[in-house]
């Protein structure tokens, strides 16, 4: 009978450590999308992701002033996605990033309204 429990108890540990060894195994990888900012424009037009998270990283080269970062749904351009904020505004020829944001399938627009840009298409696939 103690071998019996011993070898259950046995078994139950190995399914536990293998569980929580294929959940760390499985880190999220998080992307960053590198976006450049230009007086009154994005150089990039248009972007398609495939679903995940990502971080934005937005420069601004030569803009003369501070700029920002806008991502929403393009079904509801004033639904921001908060988390894709710049964590602070990007100062001339400096880059800033935002926090982590995970995407769904979908379209998406992104701009900026300090800028300020048009609104270009970000679609994830």
């Amino acid at each position: 009978m103690k071998k019996l429990i011993a070898v259950i108890v046995f078994v139950v540990g190995f399914a536990f450590n293998t569980n929580a060894q294929d959940k760390m195994n499985k880190k999220e990888v998080v992307k960053t999308v590198s976006l450049e900012q230009t007086k009154g424009e994005f150089t990039q037009k248009q972007i398609t992701l495939s679903e995940g998270s990502y971080i934005f990283e937005i420069s601004n080269t030569n803009v003369g002033h501070n700029v920002g970062f806008v991502l929403a749904p393009k079904s509801d351009v004033n639904a921001h996605i908060k988390n894709a904020y710049v964590t602070a505004q990007v100062e001339n020829n400096t880059k800033q990033t935002s926090k982590k944001v995970t995407l769904k399938k979908g379209e998406y627009v992104y701009f900026c309204p300090l800028n300020p840009t048009p609104q270009y298409t970000l679609i994830v696939e």
